[in-house]
């Protein structure tokens, strides 16, 4: 009864390993990606190889399988690099060598530095959440986004009481993401924002200055040195969410031609031409973009940072997080950034059909490969195994004994040595 109940357990043991195996890994990796062209795609960086380079999933799997890497996520309008010469390595999918990627950007990530703080990411020790800028792809610590404080220490995280306590009752969300990390939630959750835009690209970027602050774009933000740091434009981008008035509302075309101007709302809704008769149809003009009035205190701050100042204060960085339904917020100017305007796609490879079969499945398949005469030779090779295993286990069933880990080695190795002198 031991031994079947054990025998049980290793089977079911093998079973649960190969559908962690199916979900970590449920892509075919056979095929690089350079010949699509530059796509937005999962990139990792080779430590192993020591330049500041991308590999493509397939690759960073199939040519540098025995390398150290870090995965880069997501990165947009980027080539691998694999089967160019800027790595000697070569690249077991795509044989011909290409040429260098001009067109791939590389920033600090590739050189394995990570944040505006420009710390590396050590997995093994990192204790804070990173979060990654929609625009310029880096990733940031919630403690140098003033999330949280910094913690004192990189080791890992203690278990904190709760868990200890409270494992069997039902946590928020807030409770269980504070938990895993070992530290207090932070000052925005995930819960609480759709994306992030860092503060140089949203300095970069007209459009996001003007919005920051306002209903929806919530900045981190403090009154004074001494001051905490707080919420600014907090309330969620909803439908049903109270806004500012309609004569708050400002035509962002025209503001960011002439900032302070107030657009007059009369000019689109009345003409002072005669009223046209109704049978006559004439195109409407398009809406024109309109946005809430800017928040004094975000632009007061972005206008404070632009002047040179060696005692200058920090009363915000400038970063901005975009709630739930930000794009559907009318945003002007923004032709050279789509990525604000629509959700990108990623490129993911396409799934292995033979990632949910089992050992005997796939060996099944391999056989069915095989011409015929081979088949037959290894079906009866097989077959003589399976009796000379039976035979030998027989015993250990008939007086309840365990078979150990020598017992099966034994058997191969008397196997081995069988063939050997037949």
């Amino acid at each position: 009864m031991t031994s079947l109940g054990s025998l049980t357990e290793f089977v079911a043991s093998q079973d649960e390993l190969l559908r962690e195996a199916a979900l970590t890994l449920p892509h075919e990796f056979s095929r690089c990606t350079y010949s699509l062209g530059p796509i937005r795609q999962a990139i990792y960086l080779c430590l192993t190889c020591q330049l500041p380079r991308g590999l493509c999933s397939s690759c960073s799997i199939a040519c540098h399988t025995d390398h150290e890497q870090i995965e880069l996520f997501p990165k947009r309008n980027f080539r691998c690099d694999c089967p160019t010469t800027a790595i000697p390595h070569g690249c077991t999918l795509h044989r011909s060598p290409e040429e260098e990627n001009r067109e791939n950007s590389y920033n600090q990530n590739f050189r394995s530095t990570f944040c505006r703080c420009g710390r590396p990411y050590d997995p093994k020790s990192e204790r804070e959440t990173m979060i990654q800028c929609l625009a310029c792809e880096d990733w940031f610590h919630e403690s140098c986004l003033h999330l949280r404080t910094r913690p004192s220490s990189r080791e890992s995280s203690p278990i904190p009481e709760s868990d200890v306590t409270n494992h069997g009752n039902d946590t928020d969300d807030t409770q269980s993401e504070a938990s895993s990390s070992g530290l207090p939630p932070p000052l925005i959750s995930a819960e609480d924002y759709d994306a992030f835009v860092c503060s140089s690209c949203v300095r970069s970027i007209d459009t996001l200055r003007r919005y920051a602050g306002t209903q929806g774009v919530i900045m981190v933000v403090r009154d004074a040195e001494d001051s905490p740091w707080r919420k600014l434009g907090g309330n969620p981008l909803r439908a049903d969410a109270p806004t500012t008035t309609e004569d708050d509302l400002l035509d962002i075309d025209d503001y960011l031609a002439a900032p302070g101007q107030k657009r007059s709302r009369s000019h689109s809704v009345h003409s002072e031409e005669p009223e046209r008769k109704k049978q006559h149809i004439s195109p409407e003009p398009s809406s024109p973009c309109l946005a809430p009035a800017p928040n004094p205190i975000a632009q007061a701050i972005f206008q404070g940072s632009q002047q040179p100042s060696d005692t200058k204060v920090s009363l915000t960085e400038g970063d901005i997080f975009l709630t739930e339904g930000w794009r559907e917020t009318c945003f002007s100017s923004l032709s050279d950034h789509p990525y604000l305007l629509e959700e990108e796609e990623t490129y993911e490879p396409p799934e292995d059909p033979d990632s949910a079969l089992s050992l005997e499945e796939l060996g099944m398949r391999a056989l069915e490969r095989l011409p015929r005469d081979r088949a037959i030779d290894g079906i009866r090779a097989f077959n003589d195994m399976r009796d000379d295993l039976l035979a030998y286990l027989r015993p250990f069933a008939q007086e309840g004994r365990i078979v150990g880990e020598a017992d099966v080695r034994q058997f191969f190795e008397t196997l081995h040595e069988s063939k050997h002198d037949s």
